[in-house]
């Protein structure tokens, strides 16, 4: 698996994995600016909600050890915070882990030494807990699968989105590593391919039996008696269980539900949101016309004249949900009381 963020040895800067160049070429970079690293999370050479928190994390450390000695620290700190804060409203593990960061680093006290070595202590932490948090919720995706079982993915929850095994492949590949043998569908995942460029890659760089399918393949393929169960990810869960994830998903929960197929959404507990109580309030993000009409394709797929709607997630109500896998358990409904009794 891709080691896909990191803290350079020095620690002086954040080296990612440039995931808009994958699958056709592995490219590193080494962002050192404020300026780079917001950059990199609206263009989404990083992505993935857990793997945004992360990379949050260490940009603000780096950040933190370039402010000069004569400036306002903690006032400079704050609005650096701030300034990568603002780059993706609907994923809530950046704030997250934003907050965390800054709540570390005021409880260190007034030393700038030793708040620098309390944020490079918290930022590695977070990582090393995301680490254990998949692997958690890889082995409760386990008990919900047989052997032989036929899985639809949507989007890109895999270890490029996190920082090992991923959220909803966690239990595909931790399963394979058992001898499990899954057929896994990726719906490809308009406008930004994220189901062609980066699970099937995933998937097939590790072996497992993968099948790219178009979007608006997912119906027949359920109709086939192909799919056992749906695995997506999310970016946000609401207080009564309404997710929010890549545009489309909810799409895959409305049919899954028509073919009677389990729809399950995977998550850490730091994507939670107990202060958001609905879908409803959850901001999606809307980004560039440019995403749809070219995209990753050579040339442009629309008339230049037509308008275009671009959000980048969309909402799946609770009650197309099957169930909620979060490191801490399954939660099933009603949401409001099982969600609240594994946040805590």
């Amino acid at each position: 698996m891709l080691d896909n963020i990191r803290l350079s040895t020095d620690e002086t800067a954040v080296v990612i994995i440039d995931q808009t160049k994958l699958p056709g070429k592995t490219e590193y970079l080494r962002l050192t600016t404020a300026a780079q690293m917001r950059e990199a999370i609206i263009t989404l050479q990083v992505r993935g909600a857990p793997a945004i928190g992360i990379f949050a994390a260490y940009a603000l450390y780096v950040l933190a050890r370039s402010i000069p000695k004569k400036a306002d620290f903690f006032g400079t700190l704050k609005e650096l915070k701030n300034y990568l804060n603002g780059t993706r409203p609907t994923a809530v593990n950046l704030s997250y882990a934003l907050e965390r960061m800054l709540s570390v680093a005021k409880k260190a006290g007034s030393n700038r030494e030793k708040v620098l070595r309390a944020l490079g202590e918290e930022c590695k932490r977070i990582q090393n807990e995301d680490i254990a948090v998949c692997r958690s919720i890889a082995e409760y995706a386990l008990t919900l699968l047989k052997d032989d079982r036929g899985i639809l993915t949507y989007c890109n929850a895999g270890p490029l989105a996190t920082s090992r095994y991923g959220t909803a492949l966690g239990g595909i590949f931790l399963g394979f590593e058992r001898g499990y043998k899954f057929s896994v569908y990726c719906c490809e995942t308009r406008p930004l391919m994220q189901g062609a460029r980066l699970t099937a890659y995933e998937l097939a760089e590790e072996g497992v039996n993968t099948t790219l399918i178009c979007d608006n393949m997912a119906s027949r393929v359920m109709s086939e008696g192909k799919i056992h169960a749906c695995f997506v990810g999310c970016d946000r869960v609401a207080a009564n269980g309404d997710t929010a994830n890549k545009i489309g998903t909810s799409m895959v929960a409305v049919l899954a539900k028509h073919y009677k197929i389990p729809f399950y959404v995977f998550c850490p507990t730091s994507t939670l949101d107990m202060k958001c109580k609905s879908g409803r309030d959850i901001v999606i993000e809307t980004r560039s016309d440019e995403e749809v009409h070219t995209g990753y394709f050579r040339e442009r797929l629309a008339p230049r004249d037509v308008k275009i709607y671009n959000p980048a997630f969309d909402v799946t109500p609770a009650n197309l949900i099957t169930a909620i896998v979060t490191e801490n358990g399954i939660c099933r409904p009603p949401y409001e009381d099982s969600l609240k009794a594994i946040s805590r």
